[in-house]
């Protein structure tokens, strides 16, 4: 699902967003940027679909689909994608709680879908479409909410080519994100477990998931709540320059406290949410944690890059990250086994945050 929605998620809604926030919906420029949205999401999904074709063993062998199963996943990441784009139309809006009561609806459907079929006694292969093909389905509320918010215009069937450009830009972007992140994650695991063995990845891999849940929840804030008001504040510097500031002040201390509690907190968290034998990977915990905090604040300060629409600059930034990071772990997993991979994270942020200080200066001070 990630591989399917990185392109939509990370690169066509975001450039959404960013045209979107400053125009009045109805407008032709809003028709426009709403039209080359919608284009370029076909595009990225044909694109997934045919290399799906192309290599099926490759992405979701694992299944063992049948054609049947092949459809119905193809059905289901349209329809999420399509609930993705529309809300991204309702974030540009500031429309943030229709987007709360979507998201939670998003999640019941997900795991009611995979309660429902594990209690019929279905494989994990069906539970899993179903969380796929439910949370698609939220795409028919989600289209109502937006009907109703006047954000869904006439398109006249002719497309604006320079919109479509200025969005694309923001698929180099998300392909950077799947090359360089995404990609290098799952590669990574695989070199872990060939070289400490399953059992001491799983150990790394339990706190991975804790930060990725959490991070989660983050990344859905900062999207929600910040980026589209950097994008509204995009011709008005000193304002844009007086958010950053309040985000970074607010969000160093918040988080600081929440990462201290976790820690405090990491002998019964662990065991509760995975089982006993990850209480093992508690002193992993503290280097994944020092460094989600560098990460939350460059993250922060990035999304400069993304509200301008540099991309050169944010792919620049995502390969160098990868390449940093690939080299600590080369150093660091043969001297520190298991421990090397969250000091390889944590190293990896504590190069960059300092870096995108000096480099955003002029957009904090």
């Amino acid at each position: 699902m990630a591989l399917f929605t990185t392109l939509p998620n990370d690169g066509v809604h975001v450039g959404l967003v960013k045209y979107l926030a400053p125009l009045r919906a109805g407008s032709g420029r809003y028709r426009a940027w709403w039209g080359a949205g919608l284009l370029l999401n076909a595009g990225a999904l044909l694109v997934g679909f045919g290399v799906l074709v192309i290599a099926p063993t490759s992405l979701i062998g694992v299944f063992q689909p049948t054609l049947a199963w092949g459809l119905l996943f193809a059905l289901g990441i349209t329809l999420l994608t399509g609930h993705a784009f529309l809300v991204s139309v309702l974030l540009a809006a500031g429309r943030l709680r229709q987007y709360v009561v979507l998201t939670v609806l998003l999640s019941g459907l997900g795991v009611g879908a995979v309660a429902g079929v594990l209690v019929l006694g279905g494989s994990s292969q069906t539970a899993l479409l179903a969380y796929l093909v439910a949370q698609g389905l939220t795409l028919v509320p989600t289209l109502g909410l937006a009907y109703r918010a006047g954000l869904l215009p006439r398109l006249s069937g002719r497309f604006s080519w320079p919109a479509v450009r200025g969005v694309s830009r923001f698929l180099l972007m998300a392909v950077s994100v799947l090359l360089f992140g995404k990609s290098v994650d799952f590669a990574m695991r695989e070199v872990l477990i060939q070289q400490l063995g399953l059992a001491q990845t799983d150990l790394w891999q339990a706190v991975a998931k804790l930060s990725d849940n959490y991070t989660m929840v983050f990344s859905a804030i900062m999207g929600s709540v910040y980026y589209p008001r950097l994008a509204a504040l995009t011709a008005q510097p000193l304002q844009r320059r007086a958010l950053v500031r309040a985000v970074l002040s607010l969000l160093a201390p918040v988080v600081l406290v929440g990462f201290v509690l976790l820690w405090l907190l990491r002998g019964w968290l662990l065991p509760l949410l995975f089982n006993q034998h990850f209480a093992a990977a508690a002193p992993l915990l503290a280097p994944q944690l020092v460094g989600d905090w560098a990460k939350f604040l460059t993250w922060a300060l990035l999304f400069l890059l993304t509200v301008r629409a540099q991309v050169g600059r944010y792919v620049l930034v995502q390969a160098a990250s990868a390449v940093l990071y690939a080299l600590l772990l080369i150093w660091l997993v043969p001297r520190y086994g298991t421990m090397g991979a969250p000091l390889a994270h944590a190293a990896r942020y504590w190069v960059l945050l300092p870096s995108c200080l000096w480099y955003f200066r002029r957009d904090i001070l």
